[in-house]
């Protein structure tokens, strides 16, 4: 399955930085014992960090939503 680009520029950009941010957090908070808040910022993170390395996002695709440059 071919995933098409809809994620780029600043949108990309955003998703990276609070998707570590979220990791970072995911971290303290398993490092703290509250496993509910460390898996729930893990997995959003990661999803984050996901879209950023891929350029998609399935959200994204099915709101019509495209913020990836076609000058590439």
């Amino acid at each position: 399955m071919a995933l098409e680009r809809n994620v780029g520029g600043l949108d990309r950009i955003a998703r990276a930085v609070v998707g570590v941010a979220l990791v970072a957090v995911a971290v303290g908070a398993f490092l703290t014992a509250r496993r509910g808040v460390a898996t729930a910022a893990a997995l959003a993170g990661a999803g984050l960090l996901f879209n950023a390395a891929t350029q998609f996002c399935g959200l994204n695709a099915l709101l019509g939503i495209d913020t990836c440059s076609r000058k590439q």
